[in-house]
């Protein structure tokens, strides 16, 4: 029981600080392209109470974890209005791609900073405190990459259907954008089902881990660079 306390203490700390700031720098753009829709609703908080999905940060993300399975989770979508946005097509678009460009800076830093940890131990194992902000930035590295990139997934309603849709000529954008109410069970069909029955036609191993380990290989490489490896 106390393993596994200390394992979900380190899995929800970096999740919940990725998910808010994901969900911030979509906020922040918004605003900053004419939509002050979040601010207005105080949104732009980083007060995780106001983003925190208990179900979507907690419990999914944790389940799957503790199943070997890859984590994923959501918060609490901050609010943004298209028509407010001063190019609503263009802007939601860049709105859109904020949130997984935040996770990829975030991780960045997660790199530097386990980098620095890690220097002094590299002819030794870490104890106490420092192991457990170790297995933290781990998580928040890792976590952080596979935000990024599930969010930008084609499929409703994930930041990669955003980009979509902007991208789409405009028939074909409105009747893209028809799916988002049934987004949820898309998403189940896609992630959940499909995989159950055709596990070859698994869209989180076949088509985003391997740019997920791509890319968690090269933050492994920045970490060894500032440790000095």
């Amino acid at each position: 029981m106390t393993d596994t306390i200390y394992q979900a203490a380190a899995l929800i700390i970096p999740l919940v600080l990725a998910i808010v700031f994901h969900e911030v720098a979509h906020g922040w753009t918004a605003r900053a392209l004419g939509d002050p829709t979040a601010a207005e609703l105080n949104r732009l908080s980083l007060n995780p109470l106001r983003h925190v999905d208990p179900m979507g940060t907690i419990i999914v993300p944790g389940m799957l974890k503790l199943a070997g399975l890859p984590v994923f989770g959501w918060a609490k979508p901050v609010p943004v209005v298209p028509q407010r946005l001063r190019n609503p097509r263009v802007g939601m678009m860049l709105v859109a791609v904020a949130g997984p460009g935040m996770n990829l800076l975030m991780a960045l830093a997660g790199a530097v900073a386990l980098g620095l940890l890690v220097a002094p131990y590299r002819d030794a194992e870490p104890t106490g405190v420092t192991a457990f902000l170790m297995l933290n930035l781990v998580n928040f590295l890792a976590i952080n990459v596979f935000l990024a990139l599930f969010n930008l997934l084609p499929i409703p309603p994930f930041d990669g259907s955003h980009v979509v849709e902007g991208l789409l000529p405009r028939r074909a954008a409105a009747a893209y954008a028809a799916t988002r109410p049934y987004a949820f069970f898309l998403m189940i069909a896609l992630l959940v089902v499909l995989p159950t029955i055709a596990p070859e036609l698994d869209v989180v191993r076949r088509f985003l881990l391997p740019p997920v380990n791509w890319a968690m290989d090269q933050y492994l490489a920045v970490v060894k660079v500032v440790a000095g490896a």
